[in-house]
């Protein structure tokens, strides 16, 4: 019957084999990001909060969730308040674990999938060769170092959906004209903005896709008709981006700079040969890590020259063999030479070391360009017709791509789970839940976790501002304790670096009377840093004082009548400490003591 009926109404039968086709592909597209999901789900749950991460869940610990203190602070030169409104939320939920972060990990790799399957749709149709860019999307281990780590996950999934989804809204509106995929657009960027101040890249990379995508069908004057066509949505993105421009310049201190010729170099050269190329054939298969540094990539000499010579093979084919792809080649450079310049101009510095450009989440977003890009030269009518074993050469090398991707997964995350901050964090849960009632001086968590560059991120107060029922975290009190490298709560000593001598009062020392300020020599300068001073006192009564370097921030300090001793974190430098005591403060005798860092015994 089914026969007669193809026989009687071929494009009956042409329209049935179509929507078979459209299926099948469809049908595959959605398999394999079921199959990319579940992989990129057991490497999350193979990990841990680390490092920023616990920036930002210490500083929605500290601030309430709509609070400018919260989302517009400058972090490390990102505004990403929508990451901080994320880490707020996660830690509502389940305070220092680690699940609430797995699942937006894998629900926004899931949307990213899903949107770079969607837009490789619009450019190729109903065609096999679209298995080829999306499986290089799905699997290349470009992405998997930011997917992998909270913090980078939060700025580079938000943009590598829009990228994907702004580019199909941008040639929908180009082939049908409905202002619904204006106002989708807009919202999209807006949102990845939110999360990336690299994001101003997305209407860009959908502009070009729309005249790339007319340059290759042959369309005359192509930049001219994608201006045109998707005029709307280039207005709004300009207005879109000149707002938050002016936000990003008045909130955020500019970290760009110009570093010297051999800093740039070596940068671009690590980056691109010990980084991105080997990631284009499935590498870089090895990874090296020295804790807390995050792993980076360590591809062999022999990977490193073959990708060089897969990407010329390439280049070479596409232009001989596809008709006007030479632009799609050129766009695609200008896009990586335009992170790599964004990274060199804000991450160069006197303790970067070139390794810093093989982490790869600097490129992660290129793999969505290069799959983008790849499907335009899919795109591109052949200049002769294909011969035989070219599906026989596509499935080889699909195959030893995947193979290779899945190794360099098993090997990053066999890197990536050398992370100590989860048992480190599990330990300090207990420690400072089992007395809630007894305060703890506020000190640096382990090196192992957070060094101390990020302070103040890196202090108790901070880290664990969230955690509910815990411990007092002060600035001062009488017994010494600390949380060791493991995370257990143990007692401490006092490390003296500085002693203020003995006061010049016999009986005494150094009096502070009510509405006064005495000054507590050192016996040497102290630079500026975060210390702790033993402070003993002899109180006429209970009260409070103030302590501190002159210049900083003062700690204040409860007393009690009579003999005693305190413990004080003074932030600052100088050659004294100011001690203070109000008007209606105690009349107090200080003697000499130790200035110096809080230790476990």
């Amino acid at each position: 019957m089914a026969l007669t009926t193809a026989v009687l109404d071929p494009s009956r039968a042409a329209s049935a084999d179509r929507r078979d086709r459209a299926r099948l592909v469809l049908g595959v597209g959605f398999a394999l990001v079921a199959v990319q999901v579940a992989l990129r789900a057991v490497v999350a749950a193979t990990g841990e909060l680390y490092w920023d991460d616990l920036i930002l869940i210490g500083r929605a610990g500290t601030y309430p969730l709509w609070s400018a203190d919260l989302l517009l602070h400058d972090h490390d030169g990102h505004l990403m308040p929508g990451a901080f409104a994320v880490a707020a939320l996660a830690g509502a939920v389940a305070p220092l674990q680690w699940w609430p972060a797995a699942v937006s990990l894998v629900v926004g790799q899931a949307v990213a999938s899903l949107a770079v399957l969607r837009v490789l749709w619009l450019l190729l149709g109903p065609r096999r060769v679209l298995w080829g860019p999306l499986l290089f999307y799905l699997f290349t281990p470009l992405t998997l170092p930011a997917f992998a780590w909270w913090a980078a996950g939060l700025n580079a999934l938000p943009l590598q959906a829009a990228l994907a989804w702004v580019a199909g809204d941008a040639l929908l509106l180009a082939r049908t004209g409905r202002r619904r995929y204006v106002l989708s657009a807009i919202v999209v960027t807006a949102i990845a903005l939110l999360f990336f101040e690299k994001s101003i890249l997305v209407p860009f990379v959908a502009f070009a896709t729309v005249a790339l995508a007319y340059r290759v069908d042959g369309r005359p004057r192509p930049v001219r008709l994608a201006a045109r066509r998707g005029r709307m949505l280039w207005i709004g993105s300009a207005a879109l981006l000149a707002g938050w421009a002016a936000c990003y310049v008045g909130l955020v201190e500019s970290r760009f700079g110009v570093p010297d010729l051999a800093m740039v170099s070596g940068l671009t050269h690590h980056g691109l040969s010990y980084g991105l190329v080997p990631t284009l054939l499935g590498g870089p298969w090895l990874w090296e890590r020295w804790n807390p540094s995050p792993p980076w990539a360590t591809p062999p000499m022999v990977l490193v020259v073959v990708g060089w010579a897969a990407v010329v093979a390439a280049l070479v084919w596409s232009v001989r063999r596809r008709r006007r792809t030479g632009w799609v080649w050129a766009a695609t450079l200008a896009y990586v030479i335009a992170s790599l310049a964004a990274m060199i101009s804000t991450r160069f510095g006197a303790e970067t070391t070139y390794e810093l450009a093989q982490t790869l989440r600097y490129f992660a977003d290129s793999a969505v360009v290069g799959a983008i890009a790849a499907a335009l030269v899919l795109r591109a009518p052949p200049r002769r017709a294909p011969t035989g074993a070219a599906p026989l050469v596509a499935a080889i090398c699909a195959v030893a791509f995947t193979v290779g991707s899945l190794w360099s997964t098993v090997t990053f995350t066999r890197s990536w789970v050398d992370n100590p901050t989860g048992d480190y964090l599990a330990a300090a849960r207990t420690a400072l839940t089992a007395h809630p009632d007894v305060p703890i001086l506020d000190h640096p968590v382990s090196v192992w976790v957070l060094l101390p560059v990020t302070h103040p991120h890196n202090l108790l107060g901070s880290v664990f501002s969230a955690l509910p029922g815990r411990a007092e975290i002060t600035d001062s009190v009488d017994d010494l304790a600390v949380l060791d490298d493991s995370g257990a709560l143990v007692a401490a000593d006092l490390f003296a670096v500085r002693w203020v001598p003995p006061g010049p009062e016999s009986g005494c020392g150094y009096r502070l009377s009510p509405g006064t300020t005495v000054v507590l020599p050192l016996d040497g300068p102290m630079i500026e840093l975060d210390w702790t001073v033993q402070l003993n006192y002899l109180a006429a009564g209970s009260g409070q004082i103030e302590a501190g370097f002159p210049g900083a921030a003062h700690t204040r300090v409860s007393v009690e009548s009579g003999p005693g001793t305190v413990y004080v974190r003074v932030p600052g430098g100088g050659t004294g400490l100011q001690v203070r005591s109000p008007a209606t403060g105690p009349a107090v005798c200080l003697g000499g003591g130790p200035v110096g860092v809080v230790v476990p015994k």
